[in-house]
């Protein structure tokens, strides 16, 4: 198991999670279960609505095999991580609750060398980032977006939706496009799992954002197999201002021939 005591644990939703995660790990290893439960998680709230047909094998397939390794005591286990970490997020949507428990567990400094952006350094970045103009620019396009090319578990972002929703007292889900990237595959799948969690509309790709920057429009993004996206993309406002995107795209194309 990973050497823990980088990050203490605060609450009892982190205290839940760790003790049913520290049961899994025991015949697994920390690292082996962290890495299934991410992917785990990803691929069940990736697959119910995304259906590009590519990304919607290559999740499935990820996610059997995944499944496989694990008795089905051990796979409930992972269910359960699942619900305390949709619990914990529903009780206190300001915080980076799977980014502090990577770091408790040493997975940071002991795996990967990363170290994740305290919650209210990103709160504090998160409103200053919000300008007197925010307000007009939704009004005038509907929407704003926002991106992270190193977005980790989606500090940043996360803290951008609690701020927003904060500052102007209305909800995020509408108003706002949440865009990440980071090179390292679980930690983008943290992010996409929490924007999920807590309904952000948007979307998170995989890759290194110097050698590999997302192409496409904001809201069309390149059709990639790395890019995750989250459930409320796919909801009613956001399909239309996509489809109306993709119309005022083509008019364009076709009278400069």
């Amino acid at each position: 198991m990973a050497k823990k005591a980088t990050l203490p644990l605060n609450t009892e939703r982190e205290k839940e999670f760790v003790k049913t995660f520290e049961s899994l790990s025991f015949r697994h290893g920390s690292w082996t279960v962290w890495q299934d439960f991410i992917t785990l998680s990803a691929c069940s709230l990736s697959n119910v609505l995304d259906k590009r047909q590519s990304v919607w094998q290559k999740g499935e397939d990820e996610y059997q095999q995944t499944a496989k390794k694990y008795s089905e005591t051990e796979f409930q286990q992972f269910i359960n991580l699942l619900i305390v970490t949709v619990k914990a997020l529903t009780e206190n949507p300001e915080q980076d609750f799977l980014g502090h428990l990577y770091m408790h567990l040493n997975f940071g400094n002991g795996w990967t060398g990363q170290f994740f952006t305290p919650w209210h350094v990103a709160e504090m970045m998160a409103r200053m980032s919000i300008g007197d103009g925010t307000k007009q620019e939704i009004e005038e396009k509907g929407f704003i977006s926002v991106n992270d090319p190193t977005c980790g578990s989606g500090c940043m972002l996360l803290a951008f939706a609690q701020a927003y929703r904060n500052m102007f007292n209305e909800s995020y889900h509408q108003s706002v496009l949440f865009v990440g990237q980071d090179i390292d595959p679980v930690v983008a799948k943290m992010c996409y799992i929490q924007l999920s969690l807590m309904g952000c509309a948007g979307y998170v790709i995989v890759g290194n954002s110097l050698t590999k920057p997302l192409t496409g429009g904001v809201l069309i993004p390149c059709d990639d197999e790395n890019l995750w996206i989250t459930p409320m993309f796919f909801t009613d406002i956001w399909t239309t201002r996509r489809l109306f995107k993709a119309v005022n795209f083509f008019e364009r194309k076709v009278e400069n021939g």
